[in-house]
This record gives C-alpha cells, structure tokens and sequence, in this order.
C-alpha cells in the first residue's frame, strides 16, 4: 500500500546520460522534494515555516558544452524522454521558452547574469511525485542550479561559493521573473537548506535558519503523506489571487507585511480592513503563532503535542484561506476519525496532499481507511507513504 523512493535517482540520471550521449556526465547533482510539517502561505508574508526534506529527488546529469547551448532531456518513470528545444543561453529571455522546459532555462537565465553562462547538455530523472503539492519544480530547479554551477567549478559550501541562501534567491528569481509565478521562498531554501531527520525552522524576514531535531519514529509515530491525486499547481489564479490580497492588507494596515500584525494586534487590525482581506490575515497571523509553538513542542521533545496544532492549521487553511478541496478535507477528517494525532493539507492547496501524524503500529489502518474513503466516493486513490527528514541538495557524482 505505501509507495518508497527509489534511492536511485541519481545513478539513473547518469545512465540515461549515458545512453543518451554516448559518455559518462561530469557529474550528477540532485535535490530533494519536501513536505512542509507547518507554516503555509506565510512565507511571502514574511513569516515563519517549518518544512523539511523528502527521501524523493530530482538529479540532473550534466556535462560542459562548447557552443553556450543548454540542452535538457528528462526521463520519466516510465523511462520515455522528453526532449525541449536547444536554446542558446545568450538569448534567453523571460517567455522564450514554455512549458515545463521553462524551469531550468529560467535556472540558466538567472546564472547567466550572474556570471555563470556556459551551456551544458542536462539530462533530468526523479522520483518527486509531480503536481502533489511535494515542490518537484523547486527540486528540478534546485538540482539545475547545483548542476550548472558545479559544471562552472563552484560546489556548495566551499570557500567563495555562494551560500545556499543566496541559490535560494536565485531560483525564486527565476520562477517569480522568468516562469511568472510569484512563489515564495519556503521551497527553494527547504530543497538546499534541509538535513537529516530536522525541520528546518526558517524566519523568511530575516533568513534565519534553525535545524530543529524532529524524529517521529523515536516517539513511535510517523508521517503519513498521502498524495490526493488532485492536481496542485502554483500557477492557478486562486494562489496569485491570495498573495495580492495579503500584499493589499498589509499596504492598508501601512506594515511592511502581514508579518508584522501581533497576535495580541488581530483584534485590532481586522476591523480596519475590507470584509474580504479579513479571513486571509487571521490565517496568516494564526498560523505564524502555529509555527512557533511547534517549535517550542519539538525543542522540548514533545512531538505528540503537535498533532492539535497541525489540525487547527488545516482549520485555518480551509475555513479562512479557502485553499482546501473535497480530497483533502476527505484526506485529513479519515485520519482523523482513524486516530491521527493531528493531520494537514501540505503546500499551496487547491490540490497537492495532506499529512498525518500517527502512530507507527497504525500507519497501514489509517492508510486503508483513507484508501476505502476515497474509493466510496468514486475518487481516484491517493497515494499512500511515510516520510521521515532527510537530506538536502547536493552533489552525487
């Protein structure tokens, strides 16, 4: 019933290299996808998220070429090429190239002004399951950077590199002014900045980071992902729609962002604003409250204490946000019913998944549960896994 990553991504990457170009690649660098435990859509409100990465990657196999040319393949599961068009790095422009080919001709767009423009021939394998809420694009995008910075002699964390923080920016750069979806930074910064078994606390204002120790299975829970099967994608008008709101009350509030309304401050603010922008601040303000008093519970060990807070964020998020849908209230009330400690949608909503907190033992009865759900309402069966912390991007080969 439960899915599991390959942990081959990146030696598959290079084979296809190899198939596909008759030589082994330079290197092969990869990135993982990532769930966010708690702390949605309030990361371009300078707020404060808590994700942490996915044992599911994208790799990218790449060599140098001569010509300033990138050329990018990428493999599916069922191990079909895509091929997009040669484009010369020169002459890329924002709408120069569409599709899904637009995510890393936007990578090499932004490296290019920065003054890393040599073209590379790019072959791309992975294992984040796509238009699931899980940030396969910010993982392509991710594994892209590393690849044609490496292929330019500049590995992360080595002295003079760039930080990780500074890719981050890069890659929103590039989603944000060359694909044109105005994304925050939870997922670039959670794809580079991620280690093994944390969440990553990160304060977006500031760029703070800290690695939060979060290991479920020695409390003897889990989290169970459960992937909708309804498709997610940033560029739906209702995630466009939601950020111009916020930027629209935190300009009437005269703040910076909607970061900087208190607690305390709601009662307050609300009346101040139009009937409409109220929901998506109190969401906003709660849920940054949210994030911060899981971390409180996580730095004291206290990981079964989350699961209420995980289940008034999803409150939050359907009722005052209204990025839910019937998968995924149907995904967070089974596991609920079923004994779930606390479960959530994940990610930007209208689609995408939830996660649950449960215990270990019961993991395979709350998934029939939410398997049996789905079934009697004619939907299509989500996809079923648990997900423990794991490593961020970097270099495999």
């Amino acid at each position: 019933m439960l899915g599991t990553a390959t942990h081959n991504v990146p030696a598959r990457a290079a084979a296809e290299f190899l198939g596909r170009h008759g030589r082994p690649p330079t290197g092969v660098w990869s990135a993982p996808g990532r769930v966010n435990l708690i702390g949605e859509h309030t990361d371009y409100n300078d707020g404060f998220v808590l994700p942490f990465a996915l044992p599911y990657r994208i790799a990218v196999a790449a060599s140098p070429r001569d010509d300033g040319v990138l050329a990018v393949t990428t493999v599916g599961g069922d191990g079909r090429p895509q091929q997009a068009a040669p484009v010369a790095i020169a002459d890329l422009a924002p709408g120069s190239v569409e599709g899904w080919a637009a995510y890393p001709s936007g990578v090499a767009w932004v490296l290019r002004d920065e003054g890393f423009g040599g073209g590379a021939d790019l072959v791309i394998a992975g294992d984040v399951p796509a238009g699931a809420g899980l940030s396969s694009s910010h993982a392509l995008q991710c594994a892209t950077a590393l690849a044609l910075l490496g292929l330019a002699g500049v590995e992360l964390d080595e002295p003079a590199a760039p930080s990780r923080a500074t890719v981050a920016r890069w890659v929103q750069r590039s989603e944000n002014d060359y694909v044109g979806v105005p994304t925050g930074l939870l997922d670039q910064t959670a794809s580079l900045s991620c280690v093994a078994d944390h969440v990553l606390f990160l304060d977006v204002r500031s760029g703070s980071l800290e690695q939060v120790p979060f290991d479920a299975s020695s409390a003897g829970l889990a989290v169970l992902v459960i992937d909708t099967k309804a498709k997610h994608s940033h560029s739906d008008s209702g995630y466009r729609e939601r950020r111009a709101g916020c930027e629209r009350a935190a300009e009437l509030l005269g703040l910076p962002a909607l970061r900087d309304v208190t607690e305390s401050g709601l009662d307050d603010a609300l009346p101040r604003l139009p009937e409409e922008l109220r929901p998506l601040v109190r969401h906003v303000v709660t849920e940054n409250v949210r994030v911060e008093r899981t971390v409180e519970h996580l730095r004291a060990g206290r990981i079964a204490d989350i699961g209420d807070l995980l289940t008034a964020s999803h409150a939050s998020m359907r009722d005052d946000y209204r990025i839910s849908c019937l998968e995924l209230d149907i995904a967070v009330d089974t596991a609920l019913a079923e004994g779930a400690l606390g479960a959530r949608m994940t990610g930007g909503g209208f689609g995408g998944s939830a996660i649950a907190l449960v215990a270990a033992d019961e993991v395979e009865t709350v998934g029939k549960q939410v398997l049996a759900a789905f079934a009697e309402r004619g939907l299509t069966a989500p996809g079923l896994f648990t997900a423990a912390p794991s490593p961020g991007a970097g270099r495999d080969s």
